[in-house]
């Protein structure tokens, strides 16, 4: 059985021991002003020109759950390029790069 306590999400969302319920709607505000914050300094990390396109890109999939489109052609890619201030070219030559980077680390041994 899986204890909610160690995993610090169900802890922090318990109420503690001896705690009020204005304490606990205090915490919690608090937790949610967190998560926010969090958020958004994701999302301006993930527009950052101090981070690459590559890790742009992650930080949106991360963010919105999705993997970046193989189809270059795809319609998510405008977004994806519009959200991470990236142009369309810097988004396709991401898509090139993960389509490339498999086979370029795979290393054929030869029969003997």
């Amino acid at each position: 059985m899986h204890d909610k306590s160690a995993d610090g999400v169900g802890y922090a969302l318990s109420l503690h021991i001896g705690e009020s319920t204005a304490d606990r709607r205090e915490r919690m505000a608090r937790l949610q002003t967190e998560a926010l914050e969090r958020r958004q300094q994701l999302l301006r990390d993930q527009s950052s020109p101090l981070n690459t396109p590559s890790a742009r890109i992650k930080l949106w999939e991360n963010l919105h759950q999705l993997e970046l489109p193989r189809n270059p052609e795809h319609r998510l890619i405008a977004v994806i390029a519009e959200n991470t201030s990236l142009s369309l070219e810097e988004v396709r030559a991401e898509q090139r790069l993960r389509v490339e980077a498999p086979s370029a680390s795979v290393a054929v041994e030869p029969m003997l």
